[in-house]
């Protein structure tokens, strides 16, 4: 099991260098991710954007380019329609924004002609490296998906189990998080991690072990779990490694609670549910959130060469 992104990085290593197109590449931080990327044998970019401006910010930064193609776009939304068809067209295993507009990105991501639509829902998944927690823990959906329905939250559990067992958690455990732990039908995310529950009971749900609802405390703290009442009836007793939640407003805030408030944690950034792993970052995360992000979409990049999203 990789209980860190060092453990995810050492495993990245041991696997083919995946190809990588990044869109808009003039970027300070993506810059240096991208060349730190190449120098760990997690991924072989592709710059897409203004030539010019690239190779200034790379010698203004100390990062080094050499070697990397470079694709010279100056137009913005050119750039990224360039990019993800590289991947698109199998000429590049991950897709990684740079600078240019969420929703500019996202564009390119879904485009009928270009894009890495599969069909399936699509949903952001956070991966976390807490002190203190002797395992990564799995957030979605904390940025991309605001009101989940019960079918879209049965895909994202499946998509995060295949992220985690590429991370080398396999059978996770996943907790369909609520206020409370018992059912109430004025609850209706109750009612849903319920059913959920249910479906992982009848094998519809399969390769993962659900457990819900359960409120956040009792899905992470083995203490608080203890303590409670029936606790020898659940199969997660504080020893969660993926937790779902009821709409993006819970994730957000739990999401920027731990990394605004929490010293040392780390953390990495997926999109799930695209033809190839999508690393879809803030302009505003760390180079080592970038960096750990495309470990995880490397992981995942060579896990979906086996099995695809299904």
């Amino acid at each position: 099991m990789s209980a860190s992104f060092d453990g995810i990085i050492a495993k990245v290593k041991s696997l083919p260098m995946k190809k990588l197109s990044v869109a808009v590449a003039q970027d300070g931080r993506v810059l240096e991710a991208a060349s730190r990327a190449r120098e760990l044998g997690i991924a072989d970019p592709v710059l897409f954007g203004n030539e010019r401006e690239i190779r200034e910010i790379a010698a203004d930064r100390g990062v080094s380019i050499e070697g990397m193609e470079i694709v010279n776009e100056e137009d913005v939304e050119q750039a990224s329609l360039k990019a993800v068809k590289r991947v698109h067209d199998g000429g590049a295993e991950m897709y990684m924004k740079g600078e240019l507009p969420t929703s500019m990105f996202l564009k390119s991501v879904l485009n009928k002609e270009v894009g890495l639509r599969t069909g399936k829902t699509l949903s952001h998944v956070c991966i976390f490296e807490i002190p203190g927690i002797d395992r990564l823990l799995f957030f979605s959906d904390v940025a991309f998906l605001p009101y989940p329905t019960l079918e879209d939250k049965e895909q994202i559990i499946n998509m995060c189990v295949r992220v985690a067992s590429a991370c080398g958690v396999e059978e996770p455990k996943v907790a369909p998080l609520a206020a409370v732990e018992v059912v109430n039908p004025k609850m209706p995310v109750t009612v849903e991690a319920d059913q959920l529950t249910k479906w992982n009971l009848e094998g519809r749900i399969a390769n993962c072990i659900v457990d819900g609802p359960l409120s956040l405390d009792l899905a992470i703290d083995p203490t608080a779990a203890a303590h409670k009442p029936g606790a020898e009836n659940r199969r997660i007793v504080g020893d969660a490694d993926i937790l779902l939640f009821p709409d993006i407003h819970a994730g957000n805030l739990v999401y920027k609670s731990i990394t605004h408030l929490t010293p040392g944690v780390r953390n990495g950034n997926i999109l799930m549910g695209t033809k190839a792993p999508v690393v879809l970052t803030s302009r505003s995360d760390s180079v080592e959130v970038k960096l750990n992000s495309l470990a995880v979409a490397a992981v995942v990049a060579e896990r979906l060469k086996e099995t695809g999203w299904d």
